[in-house]
């Protein structure tokens, strides 16, 4: 009889912790849901509209495939390696956490090839400027001088500026393929010069001088963040040198003595702290980086 009550007693605790785990499910569901859209389908189209910035082709089902793989493909390949060793629990958790970062990881790779685009053509707006100038000096129009910079400049800015004549052709506003320019490179340079075109389009004004003006602008922002580029470096060596100050010691001690460093991965909770250290190690370095860094 005391078996049936705390046999009963059991079941009654799971149930009542499943019903509440039920009520808060159905209670936040549009949230829960919501998140998982933007996890799975979200981060997919997340990567295919910066696929989009970058110029970059691909369908968007390549792009499921790639995220499977290097998420549940990444983990289940981890723990079938370290299933042939016998070692089940230790590759179902590395499998784990590397099939979660697989999954994760795309997006920040994604952004930054996007920054890093943005960057390039930052850098190229001297140049595109002043030959922008030279053409409405020697009387193009803007759509011709426009098309002289993509002939004659290279990617990203002709690419860019190309978008800009493309949409002109099938009948958009100069004004608004401006602000497309602004709205797909968000930088306070480009700003300046997409509002500066379209001002003084409407109220008229000598547009190459006004490119003149900025191209001077621009010039001094990029000798300011030279400037503190230079400054900020040291801040930077020296974060990086104490996130890589853990690894450097680790191998000197498995130089020392090779037996150390099988005892601690060969163990789970060798490899836990080893993961945790890892991660903690990765937190400190952002926190040094972000306080060395400047705000433009």
């Amino acid at each position: 009889m005391s078996f049936f009550i705390e046999l009963l007693g059991r079941n009654g605790m799971i149930a009542f912790i499943g019903l509440i785990f039920f009520l808060f499910c159905y209670r936040y569901s549009v949230g829960i849901f919501d998140l998982i859209e933007k996890q799975t389908f979200g981060t997919r189209t997340y990567i295919l509209e910066k696929f989009e910035l970058l110029f970059i082709d691909v369908k968007p089902e390549h792009v499921t495939y790639a995220l499977l793989a290097l998420s549940f493909g990444l983990g289940t390949l981890t723990l079938l390696i370290f299933g042939v060793f016998g070692k089940w629990g230790i590759g179902a958790f590395v499998g784990l956490i590397l099939g979660f970062i697989g999954f994760k990881a795309p997006k920040p790779i994604v952004d930054y090839m996007v920054n890093k685009r943005v960057t390039d053509y930052q850098n190229q707006m001297v140049d595109g400027l002043t030959l922008l100038s030279n053409g409405l000096r020697a009387g193009l129009s803007v759509p011709q001088a426009l098309g002289m910079v993509v002939d004659e400049m290279p990617p990203p800015i002709s690419q860019e500026f190309g978008v800009i004549l493309q949409q002109n052709r099938v009948g958009v506003t100069l004004e608004e393929c401006f602000e497309n320019l602004a709205a797909r490179v968000p930088t306070q340079d480009n700003d300046m010069f997409v509002s500066s075109v379209n001002i003084l389009r409407e109220t008229g004004g000598n547009l190459a001088e006004v490119f003149d003006t900025i191209v001077s602008v621009i010039r001094e922002r990029i000798r300011l963040k030279q400037k503190i580029d230079t400054a900020t470096a040291q801040g930077k060596f020296q974060g990086l040198t104490i996130a890589a100050m853990p690894f450097v010691i680790l191998a000197i001690f498995s130089s020392n003595d090779p037996s150390l460093l099988p005892k601690m991965f060969s163990t789970p909770i060798g490899i836990v702290l080893f993961v945790v250290a890892c991660i903690l190690d990765g937190i400190g370095t952002y926190i040094i980086l972000q306080i060395v860094k400047i705000k433009e």
